[in-house]
């Protein structure tokens, strides 16, 4: 019982629901772990909510009224407003906000028993690739302290990975679940665009938003999964009205056969050798199970790029308004008049990715540019969406690199805001698709070849990019769970884990 923090979703719920572990005990050893915030991974820990969240979930198991996941931890992306906890969206503007309610997802995981440990680090309003713009300092990369761990869901990458949590919610936009949990070794999901609610999840980009969960492995991803979806009209008008599905049914089923779509243009150059070794392993493990590997061309991914920081700063400079120092969040100080007060709440409580994002935003938006620029963008994001059409009219799933290298160091792109957007060229084309996607752990690489003081190169993990079509998270976990059946490398954990 002293490793509780290494057992996975699905045998911490089995201990709970047969009575060998109360929902109080397992909360208490994770608390413990969070002393110190390892990582930083954290932003809001409050043990008596969470004690008290666990309590009601130990009456629900004595009484027989438990949810499926009742009493196992999670913990939550800062984007996630919630009741018990402050949200800050990683953002100075909202230091000590607390939400009148929880969000959807939120809600739901806590129907389904799961107790929450707090709330996790991400880059400000989810803007980031490396999780550097937080206002409240960066999240480290258990594998390598000197690392980011991706973003802007690095908190929740990070949480999992070190054993601070065993799964946590995440957002991904242009690739902020897929891409953190590649660079920090877990396994992490984003479904089809409005099959979880965005209800009470902090908008950075309305029309690329999506919640998905982060955990060890496939088999825990569906089972959050399966309590996260589904319909929510009356709050969220993005919402599919599409039910809730059990993701874990499927997890076991034969992949013989399977069409495996390989996108020439995922395994060009800028892609770096050890990168391209991992995953062309895994590839080559599918083949093993009876998969079948199909050439397939995705013509417009370089596009996804420009056509992504078009849409996606434009939606976030409509969003991003309401934070004007008026109604909640941070507020300036000293000012002469109305106008003087947004200018300088916003200039005080804005970083500076935020703001870079903001204007861009904004003058795509403004009279003279909306036409060049973002409705182009539009265009093109339709095509893109029609090249994975085409594509899976010869393929099942699509299979290829999250990132182009393994984590970087801090500061290495510093200077640079441009190089983490290149970062995302495997991740974008999904996103604009609506399309579900997720990271698989595939293997290790080493980066620069860094040598620690053993001279040997830190291990730094390398996922698997899974693409499937709409609807098809069940078929993409089954995919991912058989890879894990036949290699370990999501059970590996940083050094000291």
């Amino acid at each position: 019982m002293s490793e509780l923090h290494n057992l996975s979703v699905k045998a911490l719920a089995n201990l709970l629901h047969t009575k060998d572990v109360s929902a109080v005990e397992v909360a208490t050893r994770f608390l413990a772990r969070l002393g110190g915030n390892p990582h930083n991974a954290f932003l809001d820990i409050d043990s008596e909510a969470t004690l008290a969240q666990a309590q009601a979930s130990d009456a629900k198991l004595a009484n027989g009224t438990a949810g499926p996941l009742e009493g196992v931890p999670v913990a939550h992306k800062d984007v996630f407003v919630t009741q018990d906890f402050a949200t800050t969206a990683g953002s100075k503007i909202l230091s000590g906000y607390r939400s009148p309610f929880d969000a959807t997802v939120v809600q739901r995981l806590r129907t389904a028993g799961m107790v929450t440990l707090g709330k996790l680090n991400c880059d400000e309003f989810a803007m980031g690739s490396a999780n550097e713009n937080s206002a409240y300092g960066p999240v480290q990369n258990p594998w390598d302290t000197a690392r980011v761990p991706g973003g802007s869901s690095g908190g929740s990458a990070a949480a999992v990975a070190a054993g601070l949590a065993p799964a946590a919610t995440g957002t991904d936009t242009g690739g902020s679940i897929r891409q953190p949990a590649s660079f920090c070794g877990i396994t992490g999901i984003k479904p089809t665009y409005g099959r979880a609610s965005r209800y009470g999840m902090i908008a950075y980009a309305s029309s690329l938003d999506q919640a998905g969960p982060m955990a060890r492995s496939a088999e825990d991803c569906a089972l959050l999964l399966s309590a996260m979806c589904g319909p929510d009209p009356d709050r969220d008008s993005t919402s599919l009205d599409v039910p809730a599905e059990d993701f874990t049914a499927q997890l076991n089923g034969s992949i013989d056969g399977l069409r495996i779509g390989i996108p020439k243009e995922f395994f060009g150059e800028g892609l770096h050798g050890d990168v391209r070794a991992a995953v062309d392993s895994a590839l080559r493990e599918y083949e093993k199970l009876g998969a079948k590997l199909v050439p397939i061309s995705l013509p417009r991914t370089e596009l996804s790029i420009p056509v992504y920081y078009i849409i996606a700063p434009a939606e976030a400079s409509s969003n991003l308004s309401r934070f004007d120092g008026v109604k909640f969040g941070h507020r300036a100080k000293d000012y002469i008049d109305l106008v003087d007060m947004y200018k300088k709440t916003r200039a005080e409580g804005f970083g500076n990715e935020v703001k870079r994002r903001i204007m861009t935003g904004a003058y795509v938006l403004s009279h003279g540019y909306y036409d060049a620029y973002y409705l182009q963008a539009q265009k093109i994001r339709r095509m893109i969406a029609d090249d994975f059409q085409n594509a899976f009219k010869e393929c099942d799933v699509i299979a290829g690199p999250v990132a182009p290298s393994v984590a970087w160091k801090f500061g290495e792109n510093a200077n640079d805001p441009v190089a983490d957007y290149l970062a995302d060229i495997f991740t974008l084309p999904a996103s604009l698709a609506g399309l579900p996607g997720m990271s698989v752990p595939a293997g290790f690489g080493t980066g620069d070849m860094q040598k620690s003081e053993t001279g040997i190169g830190k291990p730094l993990p390398v996922g698997l990019q899974l693409i499937g079509n709409y609807f098809k998270e069940a078929q993409l976990l089954n995919v991912a769970h058989r890879l894990q059946q036949a290699t370990d490398f999501h059970l590996r954990k940083p050094e000291g884990i």
